[in-house]
């Protein structure tokens, strides 16, 4: 993905969790449609797992957020 797409994805990912007012740990997933250039949430999960492999802290690792760090706060 490019810096554009990232941050839009960031984007519509906190404007769909706004949406529904959620709180709390979450994420959303999304298709991306490469013929539009369009982005479409596919499902906002709002209790994503948190296990070392789980999707949601490996997310926060590439971004730099160790697990470690992310659970102490």
């Amino acid at each position: 993905m490019t810096p554009e797409q990232t941050a839009e994805v960031r984007r519509l990912a906190i404007e769909a969790y706004r949406t529904i007012d959620a709180a709390g740990l979450g994420r959303a997933d999304f298709l991306f449609d490469r013929e539009a250039g369009a982005w479409y949430v596919s499902e906002i999960n709002t209790m994503p797992g948190f296990t070392t492999i789980s999707m949601y802290p490996r997310l926060w690792e590439a971004s730099g957020l160790a697990y470690g760090a992310l659970l102490t706060g």
